[in-house]
């Protein structure tokens, strides 16, 4: 009856093989470099009044850029 030793084994050590296989060195294994932006490429949130003010400023002066462009667009077609 050797046959259920081996059963017996499989049914063991298949799902620590696995576990062991997948379960170590995750970070070189499975990792994308450059996958998460570096602080660099990130929005950074105003958070002093100032700050927020200039950045509502800054959005404005974009909004009317882009509208005027737009209107000039429009206008020469």
């Amino acid at each position: 009856m050797g046959g259920s030793n081996l059963e017996f084994g499989m049914y063991i050590m298949f799902p620590i093989a696995v576990m062991y296989y997948f379960g170590t060195n995750l970070d070189n294994r499975f990792s994308v470099p450059g996958f998460w932006p570096n602080e660099n490429q990130t929005h950074k949130i105003p958070h002093d009044r100032d700050e927020i003010m200039s950045e509502l400023q800054r959005m404005q002066q974009r909004r009317l850029e882009r509208r005027a462009a737009r209107l000039e667009r429009e206008r020469d077609e």
